[in-house]
């Protein structure tokens, strides 16, 4: 009995590991005998790792040819390439045997690496990652936008509005203030990170939400929906309003030219942002074959050229603006032409550049953390002020819930689980640091941002595990189940993918993505103790 018992355990270990194919696989003779499931993968998912393996092996022995220098053991590409890989294997373990958001195994992969003295990214080669995290935040941006769903936002309007930017403005005053005055920030850099910890990771809010929303808990009153939609429109605010202080910040003018940066950045931003939406209306054709291909290539330079100009025009905060614009254009007008927002294939290429920055954005965040160069004073601080941010934030959102059909355990959920921090914080945070750099700043704006950077890791670490568990936890004890649960594809169109295109990769990466999510084992846990 004991032997079965613990055969038992040792399969549903591998199983987390190893999960069928959705669709039955061709196999070579016997490989069930010699890789028997779910001891070993599938051959489909053994096949997809050798291919992607040599490819990158290919790649690098095409390259050594070339400029061996270049990419030789010891170069820095080298290590930045060593280090996207391991963080993207990272990930997946962590995922796979915990269910935790990967992207804290890629942070966490980081981190150690360069604490081990195994990469080294610094020095010249930082300019190479600035433009790395350059192109993921277009991407977010990018994908933020397309899946932004028209109707669904009229639906919703005054709860996706008041939802996404009450609790996001206080979150960012209350961390303004508890920085300002606790780790002796400037009013300036205090907003600055404020507007980046306010940020609420749908990497973390999106998977749980799906699952909850698939099994019917909260369904009768449209709580995933709303929550969902409004987490892009707090995402948004958080990279637009950054994007704002930090050109004020970081460009030197006279004070009508700094008073008019603000204004000026928005409505250059959204102008751009209506212009290239509208070109792309009409270019290429609609009808031509390689369609796809040529609008997801427009959409990309054309944002990014957005985000390197305005950069280099000092309007830093017109960039991110005009990214979200034209992708929201795009997608309007692309869905009146037959592409609705969850059959978008431009979507689905952005969804696949995530797969290789996704690694490489959080890998190069963790990089940059030195322990032994860390302050105990700035990081316990920092803890404290970002529970405490996330607590204030969590009373407003329960706070602002009053009036509405919602119960009080609903509320208390709702503002639970808008608490989690990833994507944005990585995205954002190391940005500062690059800023300095590039304007020749001061010593002191230097350690500035590394606070800067420095609580963001900590909110990541902090804030994305902790959210997970308590949506996990608390849902279906604080939220009423419909009688008969609602199958996604029809539930309110649309809502489901209003912002898994923000940074989910988590479930879009993996080959078991319809088969398992973050919070399957918690909650099985909870059905066990019911």
């Amino acid at each position: 009995m004991c032997q079965r018992n613990e055969r038992s355990r040792w399969i549903s270990f591998c199983e987390k590991c190893h999960q069928p194919d959705a669709e039955p696989s061709w196999e070579p003779p016997h490989w069930q005998k010699i890789c028997p499931y779910p001891f070993f993968p599938t051959y489909r998912n053994f096949a997809q790792n050798i291919a992607f393996v040599t490819i990158i092996l290919l790649l690098w022995g095409v390259l050594y040819t070339i400029v061996p220098r270049l990419v030789s053991p010891s170069s820095q590409l080298f290590n930045l390439v060593v280090l996207i890989i391991a963080a993207y294997i990272g990930g997946i373990l962590l995922f796979k045997l915990t269910t935790l958001p990967a992207l804290i195994g890629m942070l966490i992969v980081g981190i150690i690496m360069q604490n081990l003295g195994a990469v080294n990214i610094e020095g010249n080669f930082s300019r190479v990652t600035a433009e790395l995290r350059r192109i993921a935040v277009v991407i977010i941006l990018t994908r933020a936008g397309l899946s932004l769903d028209q109707p669904t936002m009229k639906k919703l309007f005054v709860g996706i509005l008041k939802l996404g930017l009450i609790p996001w403005i206080v979150e960012c005053v209350a961390i303004a203030v508890l920085t300002h005055y606790l780790l002796n920030l400037p009013w300036n850099w205090a907003f600055l990170l404020g507007s980046v910890i306010a940020s609420v990771s749908p990497a973390v809010v999106v998977p749980c939400f799906i699952r909850l929303r698939s099994e019917g808990y909260g369904v009768e009153k449209g709580i995933p929906t709303l929550i969902l939609a409004a987490a892009s429109i707090d995402d948004t605010t958080s990279i637009a309003v950054y994007g704002v202080i930090s050109s004020i910040m970081f460009t030197e003018s006279s004070l009508v030219n700094t008073i008019l940066q603000g204004p000026l950045s928005v409505i250059g931003g959204v102008s751009f942002g209506l212009i290239w939406g509208f070109i792309l209306n009409f270019v290429p054709e609609k009808n031509d074959a390689y369609v796809v291909p040529l609008r997801a290539s427009m959409l990309f330079f054309g944002n990014y050229f957005a985000v390197v100009g305005s950069s280099r025009l000092g309007y830093a905060g017109a960039g991110p603006l005009a990214v979200i614009t034209s992708a929201f254009i795009c997608s309007y007008n692309w869905s009146k032409q037959g592409w609705s927002v969850q059959e978008n294939p431009v979507v689905k290429i952005f969804r696949l550049s995530w797969i290789v920055f996704e690694p490489t954005l959080f890998g190069i965040t963790g990089a940059q953390v030195k322990i032994n160069e860390l302050d105990p004073h700035i990081v316990s601080v920092g803890a404290g002020c970002l529970f405490s941010g996330v607590f204030i934030r969590i009373l407003s959102t329960i706070l602002i819930c009053f009036g509405s059909n919602f119960n009080m355990k609903e509320k208390i959920f709702i503002g639970l689980s808008w608490m989690a921090k990833a994507t944005v914080q990585a995205a954002l945070g190391p940005l500062a640091i690059d800023s300095v750099r590039e304007t020749n700043g001061s010593e002191e704006a230097m350690n500035y941002a590394n606070i800067v950077l420095m609580i963001c890791i900590l909110s990541i670490i902090l804030t994305a595990p902790l959210g997970a568990i308590l949506i996990s936890l608390t849902g279906p004890r604080l939220l009423s189940k419909s009688p008969e649960p609602i199958p996604m594809k029809d539930q309110i169109n649309g809502s489901q993918d209003i912002t898994i295109a923000v940074d989910n990769g988590e479930k879009e990466h993996f080959h078991d993505q319809n088969k398992e999510d973050i919070c399957s084992p918690m909650k099985n846990s909870i059905d066990e103790t019911n």
